[in-house]
């Protein structure tokens, strides 16, 4: 075999050069195609209006028999109450309500649930403090 400046074509030391020039190259190229796929498009005439930040009204599909503030409401219920809290009575979503700073509205909603009932989910809760919840169908 034939040495070339010390190395040997075939050697560690050749495979390294041509891995760091192959590695620049995929990634110049990987960023050309993620820029082009990534360009802003339009919204659809079908898409739903998006709201822009969390004090404005929710936007989206509202389902059968519930409101946009219907949906709102539970959805930021959800998001304080967490997935690993039920089945939970009355107290347990209280202490986790204030525990993950949820707002004082949402504390004195849960303050009006039955002492002694135990809640499967989110949509037990909301039925129960007045909420509209969607008509299941049939």
């Amino acid at each position: 075999m034939v040495m070339e400046h010390g190395t040997d074509k075939t050697g560690p030391a050749r495979d390294d050069v041509m891995k760091k020039q192959l590695r620049g190259q995929l990634t110049a190229e990987r960023s050309l195609r993620t820029d082009e796929e990534h360009e802003l498009q339009p919204a659809g005439e079908d898409q739903p209006v998006a709201a822009w930040s969390p004090e404005s009204d929710f936007r989206g599909g509202t389902p059968s028999g519930m409101t946009e503030q219907d949906v709102g409401l539970r959805s930021e219920l959800a998001q304080h109450l967490g997935r690993s809290l039920y089945p939970a009575d009355k107290n347990a979503i209280i202490e986790t309500l204030r525990r993950n700073n949820a707002p004082d509205r949402l504390v004195s909603m849960a303050e009006r649930l039955p002492a002694h009932e135990r809640f499967g989910n989110v949509q037990s809760i909301a039925e129960a403090v007045g909420i509209a919840t969607e008509h299941r169908r049939a």
